[in-house]
């Protein structure tokens, strides 16, 4: 789902992003690799560049760019010891409101804190969700004004050849910011994998080997897409991974916009004119349907605490592979 909905998310490495308007000076750019090859690591030295060296499972002791990016820069207050004159209630934001509350990262980035903004191209900006659905949740704004107000029907499935030219943009984007996503997820995992053991065991000798041994691709993993009924009125694209291991997932809806053909990928665009997710009836469906593990399939009907106890079960399998 989207940054704005009202949960908290206590994943490893990844916190909770604070409010405020604290100007933000620079946005930290960041080398993709194979994650097989290179690690995002940085220097001490932030004005120098990110340097890259072996993977980014294989030297947990290193600082990790892309951890350092997506780090919460927690806003001080500032305070003279006084009370405030008086207090004014703040009213929870309308429904428009909240729906609009992606575009300030397009619009007025200057206004977020330090770190908000994990990646920004001449194309796209590459945030972290707030409430991530998963290990891994990255979201993908498009720049383009004259793409950023349009649903992902409108701006991926016209015949305009504007639109195919911004699809392939977009696809391009979102791929390599996959490649950072299994980076990440690398770095969160693989100490856990039995297939990245004896890479780790190389990387943490005191000579490396001259060839090391092959280690997880953590890419397939990582999925691409769009809801087939946004939740928010900025065009974004999710870029996730599949363990939907979260706190923040907490009922049926968060899960099977997700977990079905309501989540369509984005290298399914443009979709056939016939093709029955554009009608609210089958997304509907697809929401209140049933419940099945994204791993071994097993349907849980509507009854989401079994689901859920049942995905942390295979969540500690799966990052054991």
């Amino acid at each position: 789902m989207s940054n704005q909905e009202a949960a908290s998310n206590n994943m490893p490495d990844i916190e909770k992003l604070g409010t405020g308007a604290k100007e933000q000076k620079e946005v930290a750019s960041t080398a993709v690799s194979k994650q097989d090859d290179v690690s995002l690591t940085v220097r001490e030295a932030p004005e120098k560049d990110i340097a890259g060296a072996k993977t980014a499972s294989s030297v947990p002791r290193k600082r990790n760019a892309f951890s350092e990016m997506m780090a919460v820069k927690t806003k001080q207050q500032k305070t003279d010891g006084k009370q405030p004159h008086h207090t004014v209630a703040i009213s929870k934001p309308g429904l428009e409101s909240f729906r609009s509350g992606l575009l300030p990262y397009i619009t007025n980035p200057s206004s977020l804190p330090p770190g908000t903004i994990i990646r920004e191209t001449e194309h796209t900006i590459l945030i972290r969700d707030l409430f991530p659905k998963a290990l891994v949740h990255l979201l993908m704004l498009p720049k383009d004004p004259a793409f950023y107000n349009l649903t992902p029907f409108e701006a991926f499935n016209s015949d305009k050849e504007k639109n195919a030219a911004f699809l392939e943009l977009m696809k391009t984007e979102a791929a390599s910011a996959a490649q950072l996503a299994a980076s990440e997820l690398s770095r969160l995992v693989s100490q856990y994998s039995a297939t990245c053991k004896a890479r780790n065991d190389a990387l943490d000798s005191d000579e490396l080997p001259k060839d090391l041994p092959p280690a997880r691709d953590f890419l397939p993993d990582i999925r691409i897409g769009v809801h087939a009924q946004p939740s928010m009125n900025t065009l974004h694209v999710h870029i996730i991974s599949c363990d939907m291991h979260s706190s923040a997932l907490k009922h049926k809806k968060h899960y099977n916009s997700f977990n079905t053909n309501f989540f369509i990928s984005l290298e399914d665009f443009p979709l056939m004119e016939e093709d029955n997710l554009l009608d609210s009836v089958e997304q509907e469906s697809l929401i209140k349907g049933d419940m099945k593990c994204w791993r071994c399939g097993k349907n849980f009907g509507n009854k989401f605490k079994q689901l859920k106890d049942h995905l942390e079960e295979e969540y500690e399998m799966w990052k054991k592979i």
